[in-house]
């Protein structure tokens, strides 16, 4: 079984990486805003980072545990 401090290492090496990927790929996307290479309207743009940020929003939610509540009418 792995120890707390083994858990905790393993969860920063990976959260390290993967929010450099995550970053990388969000500075990539940003090429596309470049007018003359592409074309694009307000409304795409509009859906691309309501949908970016939709997705942040519902994985920030998955590290925040509720409080432990007593069930309560």
């Amino acid at each position: 079984m792995a120890t707390e401090n083994q858990k905790r290492e393993r969860f920063k090496r990976l959260a390290t990486y993967r929010t450099n990927e995550a970053l990388k790929r969000i500075k990539v996307l940003g090429n596309c805003s470049n007018r003359s290479a592409y074309s694009y309207r307000k409304e795409e743009i509009y859906k691309i980072f309501s949908e970016i940020e939709r997705k942040v929003r519902e994985v920030k939610s998955r590290f925040h545990f509720p409080k432990d509540k007593k069930f309560k009418l």
